[in-house]
């Protein structure tokens, strides 16, 4: 449940990110994947990642379906 609740929470933060025009979506991804990775890697116990663990993988997740989606959209041009 709490995966679910989490996932719902990252797709309504990039649904907000994306009514700004002036950012490219794919960059706001990742680099909050980016400050995940790095909080990650300064944690010392191996219990405590999982949390953040779980968010990358679902904000993985949204990055392959929102950026290439974006891709789609610039081939056609």
């Amino acid at each position: 449940m709490i995966l679910v609740r989490k996932r719902i929470e990252l797709i309504n933060w990039i649904l907000d990110e994306m009514k700004n025009p002036d950012f490219f979506i794919c960059e706001v991804i990742e680099t909050r994947m980016n400050q995940i990775i790095d909080k990650l890697n300064k944690m010392d116990c191996i219990f405590e990642p999982d949390p953040l663990d779980s968010e990358l993988r679902i904000l993985d997740w949204i990055l392959y379906i929102v950026c290439s989606n974006e891709i789609k959209k610039f081939e056609r041009i």
